[in-house]
């Protein structure tokens, strides 16, 4: 198992949510095949097969836990894997 699919299985799952790295889930929201687009501390990914769009900001070098949870429920809610 790769460090990604570790990574998504961790916020797929809900383990560690406030221990998630905010550069990490930039990564996996990439891979998931997300566009990011940064305005000021605000870093926005929409993909358009997802209705919503996901805004994260850094807490020092995590990404915020409720933020990760926003990511978890898009995962959830429109089926996403790494492999398509």
């Amino acid at each position: 198992m790769s460090h990604l699919d570790a990574l998504f299985a961790t916020v797929r799952d809900g383990h560690a949510d406030a221990s998630i790295r905010f550069d990490a889930l930039r990564t996996l929201l990439g891979a998931l095949g997300f566009s990011e687009r940064i305005r000021g501390s605000h870093h926005i990914f929409s993909k358009a097969s997802v209705r919503e769009m996901l805004n994260l900001q850094r807490d020092g070098r995590n990404a915020k836990d409720y933020q990760v949870r926003q990511v978890r429920r898009a995962i959830l809610k429109y089926n996403l894997t790494l492999r398509g």
